[in-house]
């Protein structure tokens, strides 16, 4: 039996609030304007009459909102294609992969600003990740002791 991991923790209204970057924002509307391009061409996908994705499109771009807000690169994230940490598990990158490659020519007509920063955003490379530093206090205390025993 294959379980899903929660789609999301962290409401759709707390996203956008999480949000805080213009270039993030734009990365989640990127998402959103492929998989509207995407959905429309699906002739199995029950979409409903307010134009709003389908279920299973709306549940793999709540994923996506997720993971963005979850990016430990922040406002300076790469490109999903460009990223060396592949935070989307295998089958959603693996759906995401076949939304982007179908939708991808197709945004240049639909939406070509949207198109032109994330073609721009493909050129920047990965920055090195910062590492948190360690919170002083009860662990490294106990680490200390332990060493010197």
């Amino acid at each position: 039996m294959n379980q899903d991991p929660p789609v999301s923790a962290v409401p759709p209204d707390l996203q956008e609030v999480l949000l805080t970057t213009p270039r993030l924002r734009r990365e989640q509307r990127t998402i959103e304007a492929m998989l509207h391009i995407w959905c429309e061409a699906q002739p199995l996908h029950q979409r409903r009459r307010d134009g709003e994705l389908c279920a299973g499109c709306q549940g793999l771009f709540s994923y996506a909102s997720y993971r963005l807000v979850r990016c430990p690169y922040g406002e300076e994230k790469p490109t999903c294609k460009r990223c060396p940490i592949h935070c989307y598990t295998r089958d959603k990158r693996e759906q995401m992969h076949e939304v982007m490659r179908f939708a991808g020519p197709r945004m240049l007509l639909r939406h070509p600003v949207l198109a032109y920063h994330h073609l721009r955003d493909e050129k920047r490379a990965a920055p090195p990740l910062r590492r948190t530093p360690r919170p002083l206090g009860g662990d490294e205390e106990a680490r200390a002791s332990c060493r010197s025993n």
